[in-house]
């Protein structure tokens, strides 16, 4: 009770408020990516996209500046202080949601949320160390086991929140919600929160420190292996994550309904984290991701060749998605712990690196399945099935050596 109350005074807020505020802190990215899909037809008829499949890159822009950002933020840091990162993190948001209001074209508007990218990297990055910052061991577990309560929820209402923006407005409204979300959060934020990194504990940024630390990540076979691996299965998923309002209102003509099969999937990626959060202990975090992958390439190989069969209905694809979004949900969190198991002694940068890396990968996998869409469902199948293999390998590969810990797979 007395780390608690330590911990609170140091935040400047009770430990409700601060899980609310590091929820919505890490909520931001989810927002900014899941509100806009309802809108992404509408955008590429008004703004001329070449192809139906050019407005998925409006997607693939975002995680693209978050992927280089994290790169920046994450020694900056704890280098500098949590808030001077949140509020340069949001200043930056706030000129990339600018742009995309504003802008007359799709390159803009691509400009733009390169720009939104870069600006959520600080929140999302500074929202863990925060928690780090405060909490340990038990406590810590319990404050993120909340933090992920919270944020699953947003997946699932946000489609919905831009849905019923364009009730309203067109798809400029949904930047100005945007706009209006960051200016909250900054101003809680400056008039709450305090400063939770002391200055005899922040880290000097030097290039040779984040040298030493890349190279820390990218020749230990652990979490190299690992890294590889988030960024092969997340971009599958990011492949469907940019195709689904195509799949959802083109090929299957859901309409508005789009909104509440996207959310429900989401819950269950959310159901499935909840679940691997009260079992990882007892089962062990590279058991369980395994055999998630292996139902991921073992269900996708299925689907795959049940396109030569039948024709895919609405139902048959919700039965599939609802199964690759439980083992994502046994799989995220999993793979990320196991990439970091080796570098607890440059935790910080080691972090911004893993997670740079694995999203320039998931981008770059996610954009070329998403523009190989075909009014099909064979390029997000056909894309698990290959990268979900490859995965696979990576991780016999990363184990090689410790004859024990393969046993257990």
């Amino acid at each position: 009770m007395e780390n608690a109350h330590n911990s609170t005074a140091a935040s400047g807020m009770g430990s409700k408020e601060f899980t609310l505020l590091v929820a919505l802190l890490m909520s931001i990215t989810a927002i900014s990516i899941d509100a806009l899909l309802p809108a992404l037809g509408i955008i590429g008829n008004e703004l001329g996209a070449v192809t139906a499949n050019q407005p998925q890159l409006l997607i693939s822009m975002l995680f693209l500046g978050l992927a280089l950002g994290q790169l920046v933020c994450g020694p900056l840091s704890d280098s500098l202080g949590r808030r001077p990162i949140l509020f340069g993190g949001f200043a930056l948001y706030l000129v990339g949601t600018i742009v995309c209001y504003q802008a007359d074209s799709l390159e803009l508007l691509m400009l733009g949320r390169f720009i939104q990218g870069l600006g959520v990297a600080g929140p999302y990055i500074s929202a863990i160390s925060l928690v780090r910052d405060l909490y340990h061991g038990a406590q810590m577990a319990r404050i993120m086991s909340l933090v992920m309560m919270i944020f699953v929820l947003v997946p699932a209402i946000a489609p919905t929140l831009g849905q019923a923006i364009m009730f309203v407005s067109d798809w400029r409204g949904i930047f100005e919600m945007y706009l209006v979300y960051a200016a909250c959060l900054i101003v809680w934020i400056g008039w709450r929160l305090k400063e939770t990194l002391p200055k005899s504990n922040r880290i000097p940024f030097t290039q040779k420190g984040f040298y030493e630390g890349f190279k820390e990540v990218v020749t230990n076979r652990i979490t190299a292996s690992y890294t590889i691996c988030m960024g092969l299965f997340f971009g599958s998923f990011i492949g469907y994550l940019n195709s689904s309002q195509q799949i959802f209102q083109v090929q299957f003509k859901t309409g508005n309904l789009f909104a509440l099969y996207f959310g429900l999937l989401a819950l269950v990626l959310g159901f499935s984290s909840l679940i691997n959060s009260r079992i990882v202990e007892k089962h062990g975090a590279k058991y369980i991701a395994f055999r998630a992958i292996c139902v991921v390439v073992i269900t996708s190989i299925a689907f795959f060749a049940l396109h030569a069969v039948v024709t895919i209905s609405l139902w048959m694809f919700l039965i599939y998605a609802a199964i690759l979004f439980f083992c994502f949900g046994l799989l995220f969190g999993n793979v990320n712990s196991l990439a970091m198991e080796p570098m607890g002694h440059v935790a910080g940068i080691a972090s911004a690196v893993i997670g740079s890396v694995s999203s320039i990968m998931s981008m770059s996998i996610g954009t070329v399945i998403g523009q190989m869409y075909n009014n099909t469902l064979m390029p997000i199948s056909g894309g698990f099935v290959i990268m979900g293999t490859l995965a696979l390998c990576l991780m016999y590969w990363a184990e090689k050596g410790r004859v024990e810990e393969v046993n257990e797979i």
